[in-house]
């Protein structure tokens, strides 16, 4: 673990930073205030840090506020070394933001103790973070396929509709599903059917640009959300179909061919519609799609309106149309 002394005495900083090696840390020098909070907010900062309280310019009180001050979730554990021993000083050093406290003159035992404490403290607090972010994740993405789940995929639809009315940008919004799928549990076991919506998940991952959404819908289902007019859906929607219907899902020995059915509605600035009725139109949409043959995507041609004109496939899906998997 990197270790930050913060000392403007060349003697005491040489004699510390012989003892913490000996105990294996990796020490980073500071000889003020300002180089120490220089190097605290630099990239890959050590979050352990020995300073000492009285140091021209900024002192050690100075930098444990410019670091509590910030928003750091995970802060670095500092332990201030001095030589006042009153009462009032060690409460003025604690409430400024430091971790612990060792006066001067300090047994080396004493010193390599606390140390140890704090690289522990700050292992707890590294756990702590990750438990936590593990949480968060679980909390918003779906635990087979690695998409937003429901309620989060839902939420960005919503964020992606207000973005829509403020900037006044278009978005397609689709639901896009396996086709026969059933078949494939049946047929070749839940396993399989994991593996293809795992391998889904990927291909439309692979497919979509950084700004576009999916989130796994329910079941075989999928809720996409492309920002721009409706070639830009078409022209995504097609590369996905196509890869889906011409490459092979591979499970085990067994080449599995699957294709989807999708169904795309615009929203626009203009548009009254909320995200239930606009999920009804996408999902009626997908429904057609099915009882065209399946293997084909179908956009609504209304400009955002809610008002339906017609409706218009990927190019190319029905060209290349294959027996439903």
């Amino acid at each position: 673990m990197k270790i930050l002394i913060g000392d403007d005495s060349l003697t005491q900083r040489v004699m510390l930073e012989a003892i913490v090696k000996q105990w294996g840390f990796e020490v980073v020098l500071a000889e003020d205030g300002q180089q120490a909070w220089d190097i605290l907010s630099g990239p890959d900062a050590p979050r352990l840090v020995l300073l000492d309280w009285e140091m021209p310019g900024l002192d050690g009180l100075e930098v444990c506020r410019r670091v509590r001050a910030r928003e750091d979730q995970d802060p670095p554990y500092i332990l201030l070394l001095t030589a006042r021993r009153e009462t009032a000083d060690i409460v003025t050093g604690l409430d400024a933001g430091a971790n612990d406290y060792i006066a001067k003159p300090f047994d080396n035992t004493e010193l390599h103790a606390r140390l140890r404490v704090g690289a522990r403290m700050l292992d707890l607090q590294r756990e702590l973070i990750s438990a936590r972010e593990a949480l968060e994740y679980q909390a918003h993405h779906d635990a087979l396929t690695g998409l937003l789940n429901r309620g989060a995929v839902m939420q960005a639809m919503a964020q992606e509709m207000e973005r829509v009315k403020r900037d006044g940008q278009a978005l397609q919004i689709g639901l896009i599903d396996v086709d026969h799928f059933k078949q494939i549990n049946d047929t070749h076991g839940h396993p399989a059917g994991d593996a293809v919506l795992q391998e889904m998940a990927r291909r439309i991952e692979a497919i979509l640009r950084p700004y576009d959404r999916v989130g796994r819908y329910g079941g075989e289902e999928f809720l996409v959300l492309v920002s721009g007019e409706i070639a830009d859906a078409q022209t995504l929607c097609e590369r996905l179909r196509s890869e889906i219907a011409d490459q092979p899902f591979v499970e085990g020995q067994v080449a599995l061919r699957v294709t989807v059915s999708g169904g795309f509605v615009p929203f626009t600035s203009r548009d009254t519609r909320g995200a239930n009725e606009l999920l009804a139109s996408a999902d009626k949409l997908l429904y057609e799609a099915k009882e065209a043959g399946r293997n084909r995507i179908l956009f609504d041609q209304t400009n955002g309106t809610g008002d339906s004109q017609s409706n218009t496939e990927t190019p190319g899906a029905r060209s290349k149309q294959r027996t439903a998997g």
